[in-house]
């Protein structure tokens, strides 16, 4: 199995931005940031430094500039995630944690709606 990717708020707001835009220099991704985080340029660029070293980005040199780019897929971070926090808080059990979800957090009436054709959609692939 592969190594979690693991990213922290900041690293993951600035994948969004990568993941939205494609490719983004260390000033792009500040100017995005800026108003929400209020972080220097050097904190951005720093930070992705991090994650290129955790192989969430990778860059090209364009003169003086690094441009990064994501070479992880957002679905991929998402299920990396999903699976960390499943089994750190729920060791593993899938059902406890769409138990907690459930008891836990307000979800209208078309969610509730929405989860059972999933369900349903789940149970007829596995009888399949």
């Amino acid at each position: 199995m592969r190594k979690p990717n693991r990213l922290g708020d900041l690293q993951y707001a600035i994948m969004r931005i990568l993941w939205t835009q494609g490719e983004c220099t260390v000033a792009q991704v500040h100017k995005a940031l800026e108003e929400d985080r209020g972080l220097a340029p050097t904190t951005i660029a720093t930070m992705l430094q991090k994650m290129e070293k955790k192989g969430v980005v990778s860059y090209r040199r364009e003169g003086r500039r690094f441009i990064y780019r994501p070479t992880v897929s957002e679905p991929e971070i998402r299920t990396s995630m999903v699976q960390e926090l499943t089994r750190r808080l729920f060791d593993g059990d899938a059902t406890a944690l769409v138990s907690h979800l459930l008891a836990e957090h307000e979800i209208e009436t078309g969610e509730l709606e929405q989860l059972q054709r999933l369900i349903a959609q789940r149970q007829e692939k596995e009888n399949r």
